[in-house]
């Protein structure tokens, strides 16, 4: 299979970039995504070329690493999946696809697809944790959680922190990622001694950060690769509220 790739080419951040054109003539079709860039890579090596920086880890859909834009959608078009998890027999034979790097001011580019998300940790370093003495591991039942809330805690939880919401977002807001890790704490027992003072302190980091305001278009939900559902934002919204109501936000 043959595919030609448009691929954001771009030294640091302080440099212009730019889109260069390659050829990938032996692209097999159960390759992986980003095993068809390892292929493109070893030829540009070969060639004596500068390899496409770009991120991955895990490579199984569960870190994140790997996000970015595939013919203008973050991750690709595939529904709850991450950019690693894109197999080649998505594309047909003489596909041009076009890859660039998550678009946002928060995000800046480090080199080619390779993007600074740092931003998104400042959040989690600013409240998304429990720190009160909570004991050793209980016993499975020894604090009872209803099952809408511990099931609501869990689909929060689950936000890899990829940024995908971030970069299809038209505002390049990050209330979906801020939401999701306010609500799976601020829904557990072991959450509420911290809930008001969580969610100001990741709310203000949030702001602070080169974030841009959400207005409710929904794509954040939409290419979230777990699929979080906008109900975080509410539920962030409402502690919020709360907090600022008991004069407790930061």
């Amino acid at each position: 299979m043959k595919i030609t790739l448009n691929v954001w080419r771009q030294k640091d951040r302080n440099s212009a970039g730019a889109f260069e054109t390659y050829t990938v003539d032996d692209v097999n079709e159960h390759m992986s995504f980003l095993e068809m860039l390892d292929v493109l890579n070893e030829r540009l090596e070969t060639e004596g070329k500068e390899p496409i920086a770009f991120e991955s880890d895990c490579r199984e859909g569960i870190c994140g690493a790997c996000g970015c834009m595939i013919n203008g959608e973050p991750h690709g078009h595939v529904s709850r999946a991450t950019t690693c998890q894109i197999h080649m027999r998505e594309y047909k034979d003489g596909d041009t696809l076009t890859i660039e790097p998550f678009r946002a001011k928060a995000f800046p580019v480090i080199k080619d697809l390779v993007v600074d998300r740092s931003a998104l940790d400042r959040i989690i370093q600013a409240g998304g944790y429990i720190s009160v003495r909570t004991g050793s591991a209980p016993d499975a039942n020894s604090i009872p959680v209803d099952k809408a809330s511990s099931d609501r805690a869990f689909d929060a939880a689950t936000c890899i922190g990829c940024g995908a919401c971030v970069a299809s977002c038209p505002n390049a807001a990050a209330m979906l990622f801020t939401g999701a890790k306010v609500t799976h704490l601020g829904l557990l027992p072991q959450g509420q001694v911290e809930r008001t003072m969580r969610v100001g302190n990741m709310v203000d980091q949030m702001d602070s950060e080169d974030f841009g305001h959400c207005t409710n278009f929904g794509e954040c939900s939409m290419s979230c690769p777990k699929g979080i559902s906008l109900d975080v934002i509410s539920q962030m919204n409402l502690d919020l509220l709360k907090a600022q109501l008991k004069g407790r936000s930061a």
